[in-house]
């Protein structure tokens, strides 16, 4: 059902984000594969390997401009833009009382801020084509809170709230907006977590397990694949959230 279809994926030089592109690659899509810094060049082999056609985006998606210009350059060289995934975050924990306004501001601009400038970009392609997929990635800390995480967890809720308000503006068009809401997943970010730490967190996870990144990936495909679900927001936690 996916072959042939173009899929930008941010956020993609690993991780979750990496899987996603790959899981996308292996069902045909060609990938628009955006990072910020340094070129996932075995990423990109990876995907190519898979017989379809890669596209590497350098840039920062809480940049208004630079997400326009991707999706310009994703339309001309591959002809459409058919599944866009906002995977792009940071996170800059801290206490409330002593985050900086800085570390507040830089994670709404990349994860909040960035995902809005995608959809706002993406939308007028959808439009046009009246047809098109949008899976943004949420948190279950958007919809649960958690102790030094308020800017993170201000900026996940906000993709929720944005996820639904665009399913419903865009759903005349017959486009699908949903939101991926992932537990704890098992990550370069959890393993510089220490053993004490990382009992604290199975706790209280009912399956007593981390979710691994393909996990994350096989629910974007699917939904990429069902055309009749939209504003929903999927937790992939482990029943951490029920």
């Amino acid at each position: 059902m996916l072959k042939g279809k173009n899929a930008v994926v941010t956020g993609a030089a690993k991780g979750i984000g990496k899987a996603i592109a790959l899981a996308f690659a292996r069902e045909g899509c060609n990938i628009v594969l955006n990072y910020h810094s340094t070129a996932p060049d075995d990423t990109i082999q990876e995907i190519e390997a898979l017989g379809v056609q890669c596209l590497p985006v350098q840039g920062d998606v809480s940049d208004f401009e630079f997400a326009e210009s991707m999706l310009k350059q994703a339309k001309k060289e591959l002809g459409s833009v058919d599944i866009l995934v906002n995977n792009a975050g940071i996170t800059r924990d801290m206490l409330l009382m002593r985050m900086s306004e800085e570390d507040f501001d830089a994670v709404i601009a990349t994860n909040l801020k960035g995902t809005f400038n995608m959809v706002r970009h993406v939308s007028s392609l959808m439009l046009k084509q009246r047809s098109g997929t949008i899976i943004n990635m949420a948190s279950v800390v958007g919809v649960m809170g958690n102790a030094g995480q308020a800017n993170y967890a201000a900026s996940k809720a906000g993709i929720i709230g944005l996820t639904k308000s665009v399913a419903k503006e865009l759903a005349p068009r017959g486009i699908t907006c949903n939101a991926i809401a992932p537990g704890f997943v098992e990550t370069d970010m959890t393993e510089v977590l220490t053993e004490e730490q990382k009992k604290k967190m199975l706790e209280v996870i009912p399956l007593k397990r981390y979710a691994q990144v393909e996990d994350i990936a096989n629910v974007a495909v699917f939904l990429a694949g069902n055309t009749y679900i939209t504003g929903q927001v999927i937790n992939v936690d482990g029943g951490m959230v029920m």
